[in-house]
């Protein structure tokens, strides 16, 4: 059967390109992604990757304020390997100017889910979480269950 292998692209679409370049310049960068510029039917579009997928923003045609309960995309979290890194991560965030919780562990997910909230200038929550050890089992013994 074939299998989804991972996420290729992610497009969310922004209120106002050229703010939302400035807060994810700085945060895309702090994670390794690299941008560039694209034009998708006569609009510029900013494209970020890494090796494993790509984030783009997309102009928006619309007005109405991002609502994470209303149907839509509620919060997009990105994973890094450690605690550690997430620390690192919350650092380098903070000392380009932008909010973001302290790190923590947030045990009513799981028992080892540590990791920061922020939001991007529409008000869509990005996360970033740990390697927990739940998931890597998952990945390690995929074939076995």
């Amino acid at each position: 059967m074939p299998e989804v292998i991972g996420i290729d692209h992610i497009f969310i679409t922004v209120s106002n390109i050229e703010r939302s370049k400035i807060f994810y310049d700085s945060v895309m960068e702090t994670l390794g992604f690299r941008n560039n510029l694209i034009t998708i039917n006569n609009e510029e579009h900013v494209q970020y990757y890494n090796k494993h997928f790509g984030y783009v923003l997309r102009p928006a045609h619309v007005t109405e304020k991002h609502n994470a309960y209303a149907p839509s995309l509620h919060h997009l979290c990105l994973r890094v390997e450690s605690e550690n890194d997430i620390d690192e991560i919350a650092k380098m965030i903070k000392n380009k100017g932008i909010e973001v919780t302290e790190p923590k562990f947030y045990k009513e997910y799981a028992p080892d889910y540590y990791a920061i909230f922020l939001k991007d200038p529409d008000d869509v929550e990005l996360e970033i979480t740990n390697y927990r050890k739940e998931r890597k089992q998952r990945y390690e013994n995929w074939e076995m269950s």
